[in-house]
């Protein structure tokens, strides 16, 4: 069985936060998703990216710099905010700059543990909740299936594992990752909380519902799949206006009473408040999966 935080009943609604300073140097703090709430929080878990594993192995990176560099300090502290009010945070390890997985993805066990230190270290410092597994790069099965046993053994059952395939991946497609998500799914599927599924960047458009339909036809569990949406157009390819991506919502989860939620990539432009009121995004998709 799935671990039960994969089974509420509730669908989620997932901020991705990378941008952590704006273009002149000043922080975007995350902290307005709790003070300017006015109905509801605006999401259920937070994922902090991105995290790197770097040719050196003590030189992990979150962004450019070390985790725990003066520069992220605030960040860290808000976090904590975040994990009081009982909101999960968890670290998104790898995204679209390459190499971390192709390390942790050693064929000797004393490579992999190089690798591997510095990213569990950081987990502990920071007391994450959870671990997002964005594998754009080729990876054995193997290799993952390692990493998410050694994650689960070091932290526990109540540790979170999320993945962050390409929509692609979950309908029998080409897509980044290099290993079979159906037969990741079958051997440590009790292990993967859901999956955060990107319909964007060419990989998928969740208005055409036929995407998102063919992953169910395939057995996937609607309440394992999150889908994931761009928050400003200038995030990549495949924006969805915001009236638009409301009404496939509201019509995605009454086709499918257990669908598993929304995450949007990212948080710092998000619309409709741009980056003076991005957590308005998250207020406004809250008030669709409570409300449908």
């Amino acid at each position: 069985m799935p671990p039960a935080e994969s089974l509420t009943p509730n669908p989620r609604v997932i901020c991705y936060h990378q941008t952590h300073f704006d273009r002149q140097g000043e922080y975007v703090s995350i902290l307005p998703i709790l003070t300017e709430a006015s109905d509801f929080v605006g999401v259920t878990h937070l994922i902090i990216a991105a995290i790197h594993l770097n040719e050196v192995p003590e030189q992990i990176t979150l962004n450019n710099d070390p985790p725990d560099a003066p520069k992220n300090a605030q960040l860290w502290e808000e976090v904590k905010v975040f994990q009081d009010v009982g909101i999960k945070v968890l670290g998104m390890l790898g995204g679209a700059a390459q190499g971390s997985f192709r390390r942790l993805d050693q064929i000797e066990q004393a490579d992999f543990e190089a690798y591997y230190k510095p990213l569990k270290q950081m987990v502990q410092t920071h007391n994450l909740d959870g671990m997002d597994l964005d594998v754009e790069e080729e990876m054995s099965l193997a290799g993952i299936i390692r990493l998410i046993d050694r994650l689960k053994s070091d932290f526990g059952d109540s540790f979170l594992i999320t993945m962050s395939p390409v929509a692609s991946a979950l309908q029998g497609r080409p897509h980044l990752s290099g290993f079979d998500y159906e037969a990741l799914e079958v051997m440590r599927g009790a292990s993967i909380a859901w999956y955060h599924v990107q319909f964007y960047n060419n990989w998928g458009y969740l208005p055409d519902i036929m995407g998102y339909d063919t992953i169910q036809s395939r057995g996937w569990q609607a309440e394992k799949i999150v889908v994931g949406v761009l928050t400003n157009p200038g995030n990549g390819a495949g924006w969805i206006p915001l009236e638009e991506l409301k009404e496939t919502v509201a019509a995605l989860m009454q086709l499918y009473p257990r669908f598993g939620g929304i995450f949007g990539w990212e948080y710092f432009n998000s619309l409709p408040g741009g980056c003076e009121r991005p957590w308005e995004w998250g207020e406004v998709m809250m008030g669709i999966v409570r409300n449908s």
